[in-house]
């Protein structure tokens, strides 16, 4: 039961690792930092994979653990990430290099995704996926309409960022 459960988790995980890899590029600035939040990332979606009831796609409940993991960090240290031991995890995940080279291209807008609040950083984020209203509604666990309105004022805030 263990291996199946292990099996199914490592395929969904492996289809879906950019979400984690995005997340982290959005709330690390160096490498090292990016690699600590991933591997902090991939032990809480290990951690509480058994709990995935499938009401949603595993996709959006992956982007849920995984921004909660990241804001929570984030808002628990200035740059220093603690994270838990990752050799008492039964199995190895192998990442791939993540290539940011399409990614220097958006630097000027990360850097103004940068300076925004932790919610609005996941706004943006969602809605530069195209997910679409409700998703994103439901991966934050807003209201429809909240999440409309809330992009609305992220978007001004990076526009006036963008274009002072």
């Amino acid at each position: 039961m263990q291996k199946d459960l292990e099996a199914e988790f490592l395929s969904d995980f492996e289809q879906n690792q950019n979400i984690a890899h995005k997340i982290c590029r959005m709330y690390t600035t160096d490498q090292e930092s990016h690699n600590d939040l991933f591997q902090e990332i991939t032990i809480q979606l290990w951690k509480n994979y058994s709990k995935f009831r499938g009401d949603a796609k595993f996709s959006t409940w992956m982007y849920r653990v995984a921004l909660n993991t990241a804001i929570s960090l984030y808002r628990k240290s200035t740059r220093t990430l603690k994270t838990d031991d990752f050799s008492e995890v039964a199995f190895k995940i192998s990442s791939s290099e993540y290539d940011d080279t399409e990614e220097q291209q958006l630097e000027a807008l990360y850097k103004a995704i940068h300076q925004l609040n932790d919610i609005d950083k996941a706004l943006i984020f969602l809605y530069l996926e195209d997910k679409p209203f409700n998703e994103i509604a439901e991966t934050l666990g807003i209201s429809n309409v909240n999440a409309r309105v809330k992009m609305n004022r992220a978007k001004e805030k990076l526009k006036a960022i963008l274009n002072p």
